[in-house]
């Protein structure tokens, strides 16, 4: 899954319009009465999630985009909206009427933020942001950039308390408790394991400020954030464990438990005046991806900040044992979901009387009726048709396609249980497609495999991997703007790092117990997409020439559709991975199915 969007329901352009331009005309008042003559808004919160709690949501409420990446920028006279390939459509869509410009990232002729900004503004002039939803690494590129013509970036206090009405507060909800047998390592021994390193690493302080990160370390999990069993939180590692959070998030058995764990409880919204008041020699080490501008601006001046990864988000990165244990546990039982939903597409249901939003809510009950299902990792992408090309469609009641019986379904989905997180693509053929269909059907299947197959020495990092999916399509002079692999959280977010498979340069390498997905797709705007997604775990392949090489075990457990396959443009190699794969899909499934959906099952995986 590249992303979710939590889409809106539609309004209609005039009410859009209105709504969404008295709201940009109340942020230029306050602008102008701060002398501000440019404001930018990101799509973040305090902890830099990628996906936030409604509370942060202001540059969906000041926009009206409701996709998960994108950012505002608010001059006296423009509005715009920077956002990648997977929501120009989108985007395009809910920005009519608004008086909001569309810019698409990547694109040659687009121009970055700070480019935009120094195109508009003269020295002297002051750019605001609210320094609690931007990076330090990111406001600092960006204050150094626009230095560069004299223009002062200035942290501000966020307008939106001002102008956002019936604003919704921070989540109030309950943590609780994961218990050993799903973490696998207590609490106690991850901190040890983290006060190690710091001992190591000469550090005095750890500051844990990704949401994740802290729900990982304390073996706790929450419901802050839709999709995402996190909690808002910070977490203070030195010779003491503090945490911030809103106190009523904790029942009495969550309190006891930290107690046990040495964990001392603070007040959320105390975090930043303890740290001004700090006045130790302290180093501090914070991660400024995930550290806001705001901490850092605050920050103590007797301590130095030592600015790099942390310990925790590569030890949560490396499963242990217990986790994978879980993961190939959690696999099947999604995996049997996953067939008798497609057992379900194909023979049960009548595909005339369907539509995107149907299949959503059958697939979901399949889930539901797992042990410990929790909910879904991600709002589902059923895209039928050209649907399927809008890289992070979401049906809604307006947009709720019927199916045919022809073309493509793109099923992209996934589930939260106790014992961990799932992420799953598939491309299903409703009916006859075209040779177009087929032909890039096979290549996106011939990537996905080849770097399935992939083996690669240690310290091999993921933008060295990511051509190995992309090359199929790439020699017919087709790509796919997101990225091909991203980490999946051990019932945590379906998002997860500091890993990736992509094009861009990404530092941290693969490491055995790393999971990635494999997700190759592509994209025709008015026909149709393709995407097939598998989750698969890093393990050793033993040593050669140089050292040690690690390779790929995909996890995921399911059926990829065989029919729009033409066998002749895969290799031989190629062919038998994909067999070898389905073999061991009925291995694990069928003793879980009826007898007809091991029926089912045993053609749906039969040797290609």
């Amino acid at each position: 899954m590249l992303s979710h969007d939590n889409l809106l329901p539609l309004r209609t352009k005039k009410e859009t319009a209105m709504t969404i331009k008295e709201r940009i005309e109340a942020l230029r008042k306050i602008l102008k009465q701060q002398g501000i003559k440019a404001f930018i808004v990101p799509s973040t919160d305090p902890h830099m999630s990628e996906y936030v709690a409604s509370h942060w949501e202001s540059r969906q409420w000041i926009s009206g985009f409701s996709g998960s990446a994108g950012t505002v920028v608010v001059t006296e006279k423009e509005a715009g909206l920077w956002t990648d390939s997977r929501y120009f459509l989108q985007a395009e869509e809910q920005l009519q009427g608004t008086g909001i410009d569309l810019y698409k990232e990547k694109l040659s002729d687009t121009p970055s933020i700070i480019d935009f900004l120094k195109a508009r503004l003269s020295k002297g002039d002051i750019v605001g942001i609210d320094g609690r939803v931007f990076s330090l690494a990111t406001a600092k590129t960006m204050d150094e950039e626009l230095g560069e013509k004299g223009i002062e970036l200035r942290c501000i206090t966020d307008p939106f308390d001002t102008i956002w009405v019936n604003r919704p507060p921070i989540p109030q909800d309950p943590v609780f408790i994961l218990p050993l047998k799903y973490a696998g390592e207590s609490c106690q021994e991850k901190v040890e394991r983290i006060r190690q390193q710091m001992k190591k690493d000469d550090i005095d302080t750890t500051m844990i400020t990704a949401l994740d990160e802290i729900a990982w370390v304390l073996n706790l999990r929450g419901s802050d954030v839709h999709c995402n069993p996190v909690f808002v939180s910070y977490l203070l590692i030195d010779y003491d464990i503090k945490l911030y959070i809103d106190e009523c998030k904790l029942t009495p058995e969550v309190r006891n438990y930290l107690e046990d764990c040495g964990v001392k409880i603070y007040p959320y919204n105390d975090f930043y005046s303890d740290l001004e008041l700090n006045t130790y020699n302290n180093k501090v080490l914070a991660d400024p991806v995930y550290l806001n501008y705001a901490i850092y601006k605050g920050f103590s001046p007797h301590s130095e900040m030592i600015e790099r990864k942390t310990y925790a988000a590569l030890m949560k990165a490396r499963r242990n044992q217990t986790e994978i244990e879980n993961l190939r546990k959690v696999m099947v039982k999604d995996g049997v979901a996953m067939v008798k939903f497609l057992k379900w597409l194909d023979i049960d249901a009548d595909i005339n009387h369907e539509t995107e939003m149907s299949v959503d809510r059958q697939l979901h009950a399949l889930r539901a009726a797992q042990a410990d299902y929790i909910g879904e990792s991600f709002d589902t992408i059923a895209g039928y048709g050209v649907h399927g090309a809008i890289v992070h469609y979401e049906a809604t009641p307006e947009t709720d396609a019927p199916l045919q019986p022809k073309g493509f379904l793109l099923l992209d989905s996934g589930a939260q249980y106790l014992d961990g997180t799932t992420d799953i693509t598939r491309t299903i053929p409703l009916g006859p497609l075209s040779q177009e269909e087929k032909e890039d059907y096979t290549l996106i299947l011939k990537g996905h495999i080849d770097l399935a197959m992939a083996v690669f020495p240690h310290r091999t990092r993921g933008s060295q991997l990511d051509i190995l999916a992309r090359l199929p399509i790439w020699k017919r002079k087709m790509n796919y703007l997101h990225g091909t692999g991203h980490g999946v959280g051990a019932f945590l977010n379906v998002h997860e790092g500091p890993h990736s498979i992509r094009m861009e340069e990404n530092p941290v390498m693969m490491e055995a117990g790393m999971t990635v997905t494999n997700e190759p797709g592509v994209y025709k705007v008015g026909s149709h997409g393709i995407r097939t997604e598998n989750i698969m775990l890093t393990v050793p392949a033993g040593q050669g020439m140089f050292g040690d090489y690690l390779q790929f075990e995909t996890v995921t457990l399911c059926p990829i559709d065989k029919r729009p396959i033409i066998k002749e443009m895969l290799s031989g190699e190629e062919i038998s991975w994909l067999n070898q794969y389905h073999k061991r899909v009925y291995e694990k499934l069928s003793p879980y199915l009826d007898a007809k959906e091991q029926e089912w099952l045993k053609t749906a995986t039969s040797a290609l």
